[in-house]
């Protein structure tokens, strides 16, 4: 048989939905003089129009989202269940109500305008709040006239569809970051400005005159009163980490911060008490200030994205039961022993069951890495995590949810240690020999003032000035500021650290694990050629809307390749689907059947390699030739694997697939024994732990459940995902599928991050070095104090940034 590829059409005449910006593929539907690209599209124009809310389609940049085409009435019928409902709502009176759901949707300007109107689109809504960086809305009604089942249908007609799972009903979910820190800037900040005003007159020696000693009292009264909230509340952090890692019999980079802190207030309050002094209460709130600023920049940068998440995040909140006749909601906790279970379409399986309709078709590269369904017949177990493709199959439930097979991926060790323990991060390290440096030059200082000056008051005063200039604080300034920038740069260039430890520990990794399934193979793609004789436009139709009726991922595959060709709105007559078979309609008078070779007819063998998928096609009895079908795989992925091994870091796949694509991925990797199939999860996360024991540190990149294990046991665990917000596995970084050719640059990054931690900490010592010949003799000044603090902080502030940026920009190439 010759091949042949199907040829876009000459030209282009198609038109842009007006709705959601997307090319109309298929034949564009007219309403109200405004082309759409389906029926989901135009009904929410319509209902944008029947409530005077047109006005979204004018603001700039406003692109709609075209509605699911998975939603069925009665979907969301669980929330209005007792048990449900009481735990999605965040408050009530018993009429006004408030929820707060996550809306991964929500993409830009024109999503905030729809969101904060809803009111208008029911009246029952009081109210709609975007939280844009978390893409939550909360949202007030009145609960005499609105369920929360019409809150969610609504959101789902509009496009947005809530992102609800078995978490919602836990009740523990916590803020993505802590706002108790941001209070904490503010008192700090307010302090530190007030104590510096205040103590102007002490600066430059004014007001020496016996009528201005009251006024000068009144002054010290109040900067310390200023000064004790920021001691108490401001500074209790630095307190609680040194004294759990004193408890610990270990000393953390907290611990001689607050030894330094503790020091500068108690000489201070001597100085105010005993009126030799005006003490260093400004450099005290000005320390706290500057490292609760550095602390709070790097936490915020990552707070918008989800990491630890367990079995329930995948879960859906409620499944469909068959009890008798009727069909009902409930909650998947309740689920128990003998429970028929209705699973529709694309709907995760929630617990291992039995089947028992006829035939499924269950994709389990959720759970196994397996990419291609398989054919499961009446009787036959069906484990949790497989996703069933076609149409609703009932299965009769034989383990509780919590007892599934699914949930066994968690019960493994690696998801009890955590990662961050393991290695001390660069600024623990350099602290364990700065902290004893500054300790043995302060306790020197003192001793010598004391002992062999005689003079016990310097003593006490060179002791805490010394430990005041030659404080942790810059070191906590540098690796606070530069991890903060880093994780800005990073997050800009959709790659998303969890934690500046991550971006430690990136910067170490020697050897990288990919994942085949979704991770190095892009999700919708294929490489699909047809073998066979050539096909005229019309049979080319016939084959796109037979196709397009199927939710087989072969048949969406095809759809997808065929995107030229549009699909007819001629009815079709005696359609039938067998699941793992094939698909069968009369075209007028001619019968087309698309399917498996067995299903079409054929009797002839198809050589070549038989690992690929084919569809074939026949028309009125003849086959006319078959698709082939192999993954594809991201077009960057040679350069990104060549790069990676000319820095001297070692590539490895493991794949829970078949060996099909072994001969085109071996020269990538260098070693056919590099290449690992038929991994199951345990094995993956076996593989990384047996490279750890030979000592190499490494980077596993992966994207589903099945990996999560491995992710979690590896030094660095990156999740792969084209929606950051919709699929986060516990993982220390997610980086969207596009961007995954810049992994080389975004590790060179990271190591660039220890230099600049590095240099910047060496610029503070500079700072530190001056000010010690002060501190040692007894000498230093309230002003010089005033001045060293914040001129120091700025500058390590300023070259962070720059020099974190300037490294951005010459590594990170777009």
């Amino acid at each position: 048989m010759s091949t042949f590829q199907a040829e876009p059409a000459a030209t282009d005449t198609r038109q842009v939905c007006y709705h959601c910006g997307e090319t109309c593929r298929d034949e564009v539907i007219d309403f109200d003089s405004h082309p759409f690209c389906c029926d989901g599209c135009m009904t929410v124009y319509d209902l944008l129009k029947e409530n005077d809310m047109c006005r979204y389609y004018a603001i700039d940049g406003a692109q709609g989202i075209s509605p699911d085409t998975s939603f069925y009435q009665g979907k969301y019928d669980y929330l209005d269940l007792l048990e449900v409902g009481q735990k999605m709502i965040s408050f009530t009176d018993g009429q006004l109500t408030a929820i707060e759901w996550y809306l991964p949707k929500m993409h830009c300007s024109s999503c905030i305008w729809l969101l904060e109107h809803l009111y208008r689109l029911d009246p029952a809504i009081r109210s709609s709040m975007v939280n844009f960086p978390e893409k939550k809305v909360r949202i007030t009604f009145d609960s005499q006239k609105l369920k929360l089942s019409d809150i969610a249908t609504l959101l789902t007609r509009i496009g947005y569809e809530p992102y609800l799972s078995m978490d919602d009903l836990d009740g523990q979910k916590t803020g993505k970051w802590n706002r108790t820190r941001l209070y904490k800037i503010g008192i700090a900040g307010f302090a530190f400005g007030n104590i510096m005003m205040l103590s102007f007159p002490e600066y430059f020696h004014l007001g020496q005159n016996t009528s201005d000693q009251n006024l000068r009292l009144l002054f010290g009264a109040l900067n310390l009163l200023l000064s004790l909230p920021v001691l108490i509340y401001c500074a209790a952090d630095f307190y609680r980490s040194a004294w759990t890692a004193l408890r610990g019999r270990y000393l953390n980079i907290d611990a001689p911060i607050a030894l330094a802190l503790s020091c500068v207030f108690l000489i201070s309050v001597y100085q105010l008490v005993t009126q030799t002094g005006p003490g260093y209460l400004d450099s005290f709130a000005g320390a706290v200030f500057f490292m609760l600023i550095g602390r709070y920049f790097q936490d915020k940068t990552y707070a918008g994205v989800s990491f630890d998440r367990d079995y329930k995040s995948y879960f859906p909140v409620a499944v469909s039961l068959i009890e008798g006749e009727s069909e009902a909601r409930k909650p998947i906790t309740d689920l128990k022993k003998g429970d028929r279970m209705l699973v529709r379409n694309e709907e995760l399986i929630p617990a291992d069951g039995v089947l028992q309709s006829p035939v499924a078709l269950i994709d389990y590269s959720f759970v196994s890495g397996e990419s291609q369904p398989v054919e499961r017949k009446k009787g036959d177990t069906i484990y949790a995590g497989g996703k069933q493709k076609g149409t609703s199959i009932e299965l009769e439930v034989l383990r509780e949810v919590s007892q599934s097979y699914l949930t066994q991926l968690w019960n493994n060790d690696a998801f009890a240690r955590e990662k961050d323990d393991a290695n001390p991060t660069l600024a623990a390290r350099i602290n364990r020999y700065f902290s004893l440096a500054v300790l043995g030059v302060a306790t020197v200082t003192f001793l010598i003032w004391f002992l062999v000056m005689k003079n016990h008051e310097t003593a006490f005063l060179a002791f805490a000035t010394t430990l005041l200039v030659a404080c942790p604080c810059a070191l906590v300034l540098s690796s606070t500021f530069t991890n903060g920038n880093l994780l800005s740069v990073f997050s800009k260039n959709r790659f998303y650290p969890k934690n500046a430890q991550s971006i430690e520990r990136l910067a170490h990794i020697d050897t990288v694990v990919f994942d085949k399934t979704g991770t190095i193979t892009l999700p919708d793609d294929a490489e699909i050629t047809f073998h066979g004789i050539a096909l005229q436009h019309d049979e080319l139709v016939i084959i796109k809307t037979l196709v397009s009726q199927s939710s087989h991922p072969l048949s969406r595959l095809i759809s997808r390749h065929l995107s030229e060709i549009p699909i007819s709105r001629r009815i079709l007559t005696g359609f039938s689907e067998t699941a793992g078979k094939g698909m069968l309609a009369a075209w007028g008078n001619r019968e087309v059947r698309i399917g498996s070779a067995e299903w079409t007819g054929t009797s002839k063998a198809v050589s070549g390699e038989q690992s690929l998928s084919r569809v074939f096609v026949s028309i009125d009895g003849i086959v006319v030739g078959y698709y082939t079908i192999r993954s594809k795989y991201r077009p960057e992925l040679p350069k990104t694997v060549a790069e990676l091994q000319k820095a001297g870091i070692g590539t490895y796949l493991l794949s829970g697939d078949k060996s099909t694509d072994a001969d085109l991925l071996s020269p990538l990797f260098g070693e056919r024994s590099r290449l690992h199939f038929n991994q199951n999860p345990q094995d993956k996360l076996d593989f990384i732990k047996n490279l750890q024991q030979e000592g190499r540190r490494v980077l596993m990149v992966g994207d589903g459940l099945n990996d999560a294990g491995a992710l979690r046991q590896s030094d660095v665990g990156l999740a792969v995902s084209d929606d950051i917000n919709n699929f986060s596995p516990s993982c220390d970084a997610i980086i969207e599928g596009s961007q995954l050719s810049l992994l080389p640059g975004y590790m060179r990054l990271a190591r660039s991050g220890q230099r600049i931690i590095r240099q910047s900490f060496a610029i503070s010592l500079i700072y530190n070095i001056g000010g010690l010949a002060f501190a040692v003799s007894g000498s230093l000044s309230p002003v010089m104090a005033a001045i060293l603090m914040p001129v120091s902080s700025i500058t390590i502030v300023a070259f962070t940034t720059l020099a974190s940026k300037v490294a951005a920009t010459k590594l990170i190439k777009n």
